[in-house]
């Protein structure tokens, strides 16, 4: 549950910082070429995250090496799938159902009400009352909007 939860919010911030990051871009459209990057860094991230998983584990997983670090990568799954909206919607754009302005304020209205969705979660399993888990997910969706602002400000 754990790794399930970090990769969906990791993921999710991720996607937004990168769409975020695409609103500023001053350059022709091209969202094609921007769902491509987007799906790619998704899965550079997820590699680098399995990847360092592994070598924190390593004394502690007594099979071979390529096999546990190739076990580590592929559950940073959530991760991934967690962009996948982002790139739905850019790829909407390169069909020309909307344009990649629309498809980008989609995007980061959909990840806002999903981070909130993931502190409510996990603040219900973890035994919290509704009342609580909303609170949380209220504060989890503000912690992950500054935390996208603050990287899109940087870029």
């Amino acid at each position: 549950m754990q790794r399930l939860l970090f990769g969906g919010v990791y993921g999710t911030v991720l996607g937004s910082t990168m769409a975020a990051a695409l609103a500023k871009d001053s350059g022709v459209p091209n969202p094609g070429y921007d769902a491509l990057w987007v799906l790619l860094a998704a899965l550079a991230s997820a590699a680098a995250h399995g990847y360092a998983h592994a070598i924190a584990h390593r004394t502690a997983d007594p099979t071979t090496v390529a096999v546990s670090t190739a076990r580590s990568v592929l559950t940073e799954w959530p991760l991934v799938v967690a962009v996948l909206p982002a790139v739905a919607a850019l790829l909407g754009a390169q069909a020309r159902w909307w344009g990649e302005e629309s498809a980008i304020e989609v995007v980061l209205f959909l990840n806002t009400a999903t981070l909130f969705g993931w502190g409510l979660s996990a603040a219900r399993v973890a035994g919290r009352g509704w009342a609580a888990a909303c609170r949380v997910g209220g504060v989890d969706m503000l912690l992950g909007l500054f935390i996208v602002g603050a990287n899109t400000l940087s870029k």
